[in-house]
């Protein structure tokens, strides 16, 4: 699979790059990309709720009323949960959501992922591209270019640019990530996935294995 290669203008250079097929030519595996995905939301999850149980309620221990006789079910406890002001019944205790996947699975779900939006023709490759320095609008004329300015897109850089990352840290819309952060949601949840051309050898060397 080809695609051409733009500049920051969005200027179609000319040249084109060989996507490699063991990486963005595969059959989805979609069940694979749930499970991807799933664990991503749940580490995602502080597992923090909590409620009180009948043993955490301050109140009284004695027994409300007479076991028999009063034509009603019998109570021993004003925190039993079924009084207003008592404890919860099976309450939502603290707990750790993260789950674990294998190595191969997780790399199938991300090729997946990479598939999927070559698929639907939603990869950009890009020249690699440089800031003087850290400046939103420089980004956002960037973006422009693309025709991204409304759209989710994922920037995928080669190796670690303060200046572009900073550059598009403001912009709710935009993401930028080097190639060792790319995660299948990542990649799902963007219209548009924009390698730097540089990018695109790290991603089919961790992903090609």
């Amino acid at each position: 699979m080809k695609v051409a290669v733009l500049d920051i203008t969005g200027k179609d250079t000319g040249r084109k790059v060989e996507l490699s097929k063991d990486v963005f030519g595969i059959e989805p595996n979609d069940h694979a990309i749930y499970l991807d995905v799933k664990q991503h939301l749940a580490n995602k999850r502080q597992g923090t709720h909590k409620s009180k149980e009948r043993a955490e309620i301050t109140g009284s221990t004695r027994k409300i009323k007479k076991q028999k006789g009063t034509g009603t079910a019998r109570a021993g406890s004003i925190k039993s949960g079924v009084f207003r002001g008592g404890g919860r019944m099976f309450g939502p205790r603290p707990r750790n959501y993260s789950f674990k996947l294998n190595k191969n699975l997780k790399r199938l779900a991300r090729k997946s992922a990479l598939s999927t939006q070559a698929k639907e023709n939603n990869l950009v490759v890009i020249e690699n591209f440089d800031f003087d320095a850290p400046k939103t609008k420089n980004f956002v004329n960037v973006l422009k270019a693309l025709g991204l300015e409304n759209k989710k897109s994922l920037f995928v850089l080669a190796e670690s640019n303060n200046n572009v990352y900073l550059s598009s840290r403001n912009l709710k819309n935009s993401k930028t990530i080097i190639t060792s952060e790319l995660s299948t949601y990542g990649v799902l949840n963007a219209n548009k996935v924009v390698f730097m051309e540089g990018s695109l050898e790290g991603v089919e060397s961790n992903f090609s294995k």
